[in-house]
C-alpha cells in the first residue's frame, strides 16, 4: 500500500467518523466556543451518553442543555401554565444494551451483530410512524462535516429505500449555535423548501465557508435571510415563519428526541425506537454506505415483526 493511499484512507477515516457534541465548532460556527475533543473508548462508547438516568419525577419539568464551554446545565422547562410540559414527559431514561460474550445477529446469515455493528435501546422508545411503517431518524448537524459528507449517500438512499421505511431527520440541539442551525433546518421543512434547500444548507457552510450563524440571534437571522433570498424565498415570508409557532414546536420535539436517544455524536441512525447505530459502528469509515445498509436490514427486520 502506497504513502499516498495510506494518507487518503485516513483523511476519510477522519472525514467520516463522527462530530461529537463538545466537539468545537469555530470554525464554521463563531457563536460556539472551542472545546476539547472526546477522548477515544471503544467502537460504542459514543452511541449513548453514558449517566445517570434522570428520575421519572424530573422527566417533565427539567432537560440537560450543552453549554458552550462544554458543561452541562440541568433546566426547567418554562410552561405558560405552570404544568408540566407533556412532550419531555415521554422523555425515558435509555441506556444501550451491553454487548454480549456471543454477540447476536441480523437474521441467521446476516454479518451484522449486535454491540458490535448496532446497539440495541433499553427500553425500546415510542416511534411516530403508522403501523406497518418503520421509523429511521437520522440525527445530524449542518456544520459537521461528516454529517455533510455522509448526506448524498443518504439522499440516494431516500430514493431507493423500501416504502414501508419512513425516514426523518432531527438537527440536534446542544448549544445555541446548534439551535440557530437547527431553526433554519425546521423553518425550511416547514415553508416546504427543504428538499430544494438542504443541500444547498450544507454547500453555503462547507464549501462557500458561510457559517450561516453569528454571535447573536438577530444576526444569524439577518445572515440566514439573504441567504435564502437567493433562492427565491421572500424576507416577510421567511421570517413569518422563522418565528412561529410550528417551528418552535418542532424545536422542542427535536429537543426531546436528542434527550431521549441521549445523542452525543453525530451523524447517528435510530431505527424504530429499539437501535443505534454509526459510520463507525457498522464497519469501516472507508466505506460510509455500510450504515445505510445495516440500516436497511434492521428496518427490514422490524417490518417482519
Amino acid at each position: 500500500m502506497g504513502a499516498r493511499h495510506v494518507v487518503l484512507c485516513l483523511g476519510l477515516a477522519l472525514v467520516l467518523a463522527a462530530c461529537g457534541k463538545q466537539e468545537s465548532a469555530a470554525v464554521r460556527t463563531p457563536a460556539i466556543a472551542p472545546a476539547a475533543a472526546p477522548a477515544p473508548g471503544p467502537a460504542n462508547s459514543a452511541v449513548v451518553q453514558q449517566k445517570n438516568p434522570e428520575q421519572p419525577s424530573d422527566l417533565p419539568s427539567k432537560i440537560t442543555r450543552m453549554n458552550e464551554d462544554g458543561s452541562e446545565t440541568v433546566e426547567d422547562v418554562p410552561s405558560d401554565s405552570g404544568a408540566h410540559n407533556p412532550l419531555l414527559a415521554a422523555v425515558a431514561s435509555t441506556v444501550v444494551a451491553p454487548a454480549s460474550a456471543a454477540p447476536a445477529a441480523v437474521g441467521g446469515s446476516s454479518p451484522w451483530q449486535e454491540g458490535v455493528n448496532y446497539s440495541r435501546i433499553v427500553p425500546a422508545q415510542p416511534t411516530a410512524v403508522p403501523a406497518g411503517q418503520v421509523e429511521v431518524l437520522e440525527f445530524f448537524w449542518y456544520a459537521c462535516p461528516h454529517c455533510a459528507a455522509i448526506d448524498p449517500l443518504v439522499e440516494a438512499w431516500k430514493k431507493t429505500k423500501p416504502a414501508y421505511i419512513s425516514f426523518s431527520r432531527v438537527h440536534v440541539l446542544w448549544n445555541e449555535g446548534h439551535r440557530t442551525l437547527a431553526r433554519l433546518f425546521y423553518t425550511l421543512d416547514s415553508m416546504g423548501k427543504l428538499d430544494q434547500l438542504h443541500g444547498e444548507v450544507f454547500k453555503e457552510i462547507h464549501t462557500n465557508g458561510n457559517p450561516l450563524v453569528a454571535g447573536d440571534a438577530a444576526e444569524s437571522e439577518r445572515i440566514q435571510t439573504i441567504f435564502v433570498k437567493k433562492f427565491g424565498i421572500s424576507e416577510s415570508d421567511f421570517r413569518k415563519a422563522y418565528h412561529s409557532f410550528d417551528v418552535d414546536n418542532a424545536l422542542q420535539k427535536a429537543d426531546v428526541l436528542v434527550q431521549r436517544y441521549r445523542v452525543d455524536s453525530v451523524p447517528k441512525f435510530v431505527v424504530n425506537g429499539k437501535f443505534v447505530t454509526d459510520v463507525a459502528m457498522a464497519g469501516s469509515p472507508e466505506h460510509p454506505e455500510r450504515v445505510l445498509s445495516l440500516v436497511g436490514d434492521l428496518a427490514a427486520q422490524e417490518h417482519k415483526h
